[in-house]
């Protein structure tokens, strides 16, 4: 039997708290109690339909509709796959397509379908995939329902990885993997179902929104506020709102919105929020800025949160979500490295802030059932402040993907995963210094491009975390090659068009790269809002800037 789906239920039968939807137009709350009772008659219809075991994908917009279609999931034995809602920036035709095309690689039993997404169901039966409406399930009697058994090794999650759009893949996650993880995060939080309260925006199409949010309130059995993305983006004081009038003390989101969110509580007056409850604020799920950070507490400290909230976290969808975390009780602690000697000698020698640094969050430390290493180009383990490729092996750690060819092996015959990422470890704790496959090599330097990135934004007139540095050929094109001799920065700019602004902003863009990094851009982009590619949960796609950068001239 499933230890996650027993625990699921059990929580459900003894939490007196529930899952609130709908704000901040009309909210409504739902016990955990409820929200199992629906999921038991949607099972109860799936399962007369035929469905035991197979894999189910679901599409709405309701997460009143999508909780309980998971969960009905789960008690039918079968895996969910969360799918990826369409942006205003993404042609409607390339996003049926390319979930169709998802689709077929996942194998799926059935799509469930809710508004806004029913007339989606139409497409699905031209290509032969199954789907069911949410608002057809619910119409039968609560009876008693038998679930069916998973065994820990069957899939519970096929997780979709960011940006999985011309060649999609799906994580493998089991029910093994992810109680594991959960367990892990529940205790490392400290999280309880007398104390806490989860408020969220994440997607749950995104990891950290359906397991680092959703799944880790019900499985501890505390209360949940979860709201739309688009709710949060058209109103950023949302966030902060919910946390104030439901006594949130966990939240979690990627670097960007903080740095909304820090704006937003910047202009409010002070005391307007009650952030005194905050314990948790997970920072996770793209690079985090330390300057971002200190802005959040900083606003923050006017509303009443604590400093010791903001939560460093690093994870990776290969093991569910979160690999290690920053203990509760401690404030953010940034690592002032050389940066000449991280750039040519791959070594994080500490010194004092000042010219010529690079600044690091710390990460925290593994989570119970994961452990790290750091290995050299050659294979060799590494020591402490020694940059190389980060592996992972332990419980929530996946065996793999599916993909369009089949299913593909991850670990190695002793377990480890390389999940793509260089970094260093200290003093027990992990610190992330780019991907892999995004290093800049210039002139025997590796030159990240989060360091290029966060250089452009500070520059006025770019917008804020919408700046991307690719790398160049040898021959000025944007590729992936060995001959990494340069690089390109694109940006955004509310004033793109006019002439005269975009080579003042480009000059400017130039100007601060090279002062910050040593190194000048051979070539600087200027765009309008919304033009810079990034995935449906709001991560930049550098290979897709690259295409961006071929196709402008």
């Amino acid at each position: 039997m499933s230890r996650f789906v027993d625990n699921l239920v059990e929580q459900a039968h003894v939490s007196p708290h529930g899952l609130t939807t709908g704000e901040p137009v009309s909210p409504v709350r739902r016990s955990w109690r409820e929200v199992l009772r629906t999921a038991e008659r949607y099972a109860s219809r799936l399962r007369a339909d035929g469905l035991q075991k197979g894999r189910v994908a679901i599409l709405a917009g309701d997460l009143g509709q999508v909780v309980p279609g998971a969960l009905a999931a789960w008690l039918c034995g079968a895996s969910v796959t969360m799918l990826h809602e369409p942006t205003r920036r993404v042609d409607p035709v390339e996003w049926q397509d390319s979930t169709i095309h998802a689709l077929r690689v996942i194998d799926v039993s059935t799509v469930l379908l809710g508004p806004p997404f029913e007339p989606f169901a139409a497409a699905l039966a031209a290509a032969g995939i199954p789907a069911t409406l949410l608002s057809e399930l619910d119409g039968e009697p609560d009876l008693p329902f038998d679930r069916t058994a998973a065994a820990e090794d069957d899939l519970a999650l096929l997780q979709l990885t960011s940006g999985s759009t011309a060649e999609p893949k799906a994580v493998r996650i089991t029910h093994a993997n992810l109680w594991s993880n959960l367990t892990d995060l529940i205790a490392a939080g400290d999280v309880r179902r007398d104390r806490d309260v989860t408020v969220s925006w994440v997607p749950l199409f995104h990891d950290m929104g359906m397991v680092g949010c959703l799944l880790v309130a019900m499985s501890a059995g505390t209360p949940m506020v979860s709201v739309t993305p688009a709710d949060f983006l058209a109103h950023p004081g949302l966030w902060p709102d919910l946390l104030s009038r439901y006594g949130g003390s966990v939240t979690a989101a990627p670097n960007f919105a903080y740095a909304l969110l820090a704006r937003q509580l910047d202009r409010a007056p002070a005391g307007t929020y009650d952030l005194s409850r905050m314990r948790i604020a997970i920072n996770g799920g793209e690079p985090i800025d330390p300057a971002t950070m200190d802005a959040f507490t900083t606003a923050g400290a006017r509303h009443g949160l604590p400093p010791e909230c903001v939560n460093c976290s690093y994870g990776a969808a290969e093991s569910v979500v979160v690999m290690t975390m920053s203990r509760p009780e401690d404030v953010m602690a940034v690592d002032v490295v050389d940066a000449v000697e991280l750039e040519k000698n791959d070594r994080a020698v500490p010194v004092p802030e000042g010219p010529g640094v690079r600044r690091f969050p710390l990460l925290g430390y593994p989570l119970e059932h994961v452990e790290l290493r750091v290995l050299a180009a050659d294979g060799r383990v590494l020591g402490e402040r020694e940059v190389g490729a980060i592996q992972v092996r332990g419980g929530p750690v996946t065996a793999g993907y599916l993909t369009a060819d089949g299913p593909v092996d991850l670990p190695d015959a002793d377990g480890w995963v390389d999940v793509g990422d260089l970094g260093y470890r200290v003093d027990g704790q992990y610190v992330v210094c780019g991907r892999t496959k995004d290093v800049i090599i210039l002139a025997g330097r590796n030159i990240y491009p989060t360091d290029i990135e966060r250089s452009a934004s500070a520059v006025a007139g770019v917008r804020t975390g919408n700046a991307i540095a690719v790398r160049l050929t040898a021959d000025g094109t944007a590729g992936t090659g060995v001959e990494r001799e340069s690089f390109a920065v694109l940006v955004e700019s509310r004033g793109a068009g006019d002439p005269g602004h975009d080579a003042a902003l480009a000059l400017a863009v130039t100007e601060r790269v090279a002062a910050d990094i040593g190194a000048r851009p051979a070539r600087v982009l200027v765009l309008p809002p919304s033009t810079l590619p990034k995935t449906p949960a709001g991560k930049l796609r550098r290979s897709a800037a690259r295409d961006l950068l071929r196709d402008t001239p």
